[in-house]
């Protein structure tokens, strides 16, 4: 048993090393970015006031070649973030934008509720759904339009996190970018794209194709719902060069857990045979199995090279940030498995108290 265990904890630190030099090599990529863009549609859904929401909203505003319109979308009129987009819609008039209100009942998905108005008041086959706490960068649109394939359906990126300002928030960004956003990138070199809801660029006569915005309720996630659609059109899911960031600022722990949980049960409810696999992906299995297998000195340099390698990485892509990254790398490991049997546990899915399966507002659940 225990060299069967060593076999397997070898085998893991291959496929994490190769995982790193593979990301490595895409980092260093220059992106491809499209010369001319067409016509697009930005759409932002706009609920609460997240970190930064002046800048990540004003980003809209500050892309290269801009978007044709930019539509905010909000459930209410009295949401605090309407006022923010009124006030950048009047600081920046050379792009037509607009608000538009209203929660239309097409799914039990909020987020979708609060998106389909827009979407239909899209002028443009080419519509881009932005959530409002991405960072756009001015090459944003460039990099969605220059990752299309011949055989793309839906372009797409995971995001980083940025800008984490406590312990709390630097182990969500431990989870975002060398766990979470690794992996998706890596799974693209592969061909083997995966939908994130932070940003999902569309050809609209594709999804209409497969019944319309409505077909993203069809599972508990609209990016699984997106990954499974397209998918089943015979395309592919392309992803960006380089994800794109995500302001964390200050996060308190119950946040950061309910959220991590989330998104776990999501994406065991979407693709249950690889995340029975998640939990292999953190350091504290492979240790365990190494020190169990070859002794204690063997965990340790298991240790040294697994998250080595990890730190280096981070630190060429700038994932680290401030002098809490250390820790919420190997905070995240601690909390992984603990996530994963979360993961698990229950099948419910709460955002922003509503529970996404029923539409009903959520009790007891992150």
């Amino acid at each position: 048993m225990t060299a069967g265990l060593g076999l397997v904890a070898i085998l893991l630190l291959a496929i994490h090393l190769i995982s790193l030099r593979l990301l490595d090599r895409r980092l260093k990529r220059p992106p491809e970015l499209a010369a001319n863009l067409p016509a697009i549609t930005l759409l932002r859904p706009i609920c609460g006031l997240d970190h930064a929401i002046e800048d990540t909203l004003g980003s809209s505003f500050r892309i290269d070649g801009g978007p044709a319109e930019v539509i905010f979308c909000a459930a209410r009129a009295d949401d605090p973030a309407v006022d923010v987009a009124r006030r950048l819609i009047a600081a920046n008039p050379q792009i037509p934008a607009r608000v538009l209100v209203g929660d239309d009942r097409i799914s039990a998905n909020p987020k979708l509720n609060n998106l389909v108005k827009g979407w239909h008041a899209a002028r443009h086959d080419r519509i881009v759904m932005a959530d409002s706490n991405l960072m756009l960068p001015p090459d944003y649109l460039r990099q969605l339009i220059g990752a299309w394939g011949p055989h793309t359906g839906l372009v797409s990126s995971p995001a980083i996190g940025s800008d984490a300002l406590n312990l709390p928030a630097a182990i969500e960004a431990a989870f975002l970018n060398s766990h979470q956003a690794r992996w998706q990138l890596v799974a693209d070199e592969f061909g083997m794209g995966f939908a994130q809801g932070k940003t999902l660029a569309w050809q609209a006569h594709v999804l209409q194709r497969a019944g319309g915005l409505a077909a993203l309720g069809s599972e508990v996630a609209e990016d699984v719902a997106a990954t499974k659609v397209v998918r089943s059109l015979g395309l592919r899911v392309s992803v960006v060069q380089r994800a794109f960031a995500q302001p964390l600022g200050l996060r308190d722990w119950p946040e950061v857990w309910a959220r991590q949980v989330r998104w776990a049960r999501i994406r065991r409810a979407g693709f249950p045979a690889l995340y029975a696999t998640e939990v292999l992906a953190g350091g504290l299995p492979v240790l365990a199995m190494a020190g169990i297998a070859f002794g204690p000195p063997a965990a340790v340099a298991v240790g040294i090279v697994w998250y080595g390698a990890e730190i280096a990485l981070c630190r060429r892509a700038g994932w680290l940030g401030s002098t809490h990254g250390l820790a919420g790398l190997f905070l995240r490991d601690l909390v992984l498995p603990c996530v994963w049997l979360a993961g698990w546990r229950r099948s419910d899915v709460a955002w922003r108290g509503t529970d996404v399966a029923t539409g009903r507002p959520a009790v007891g659940s992150p």
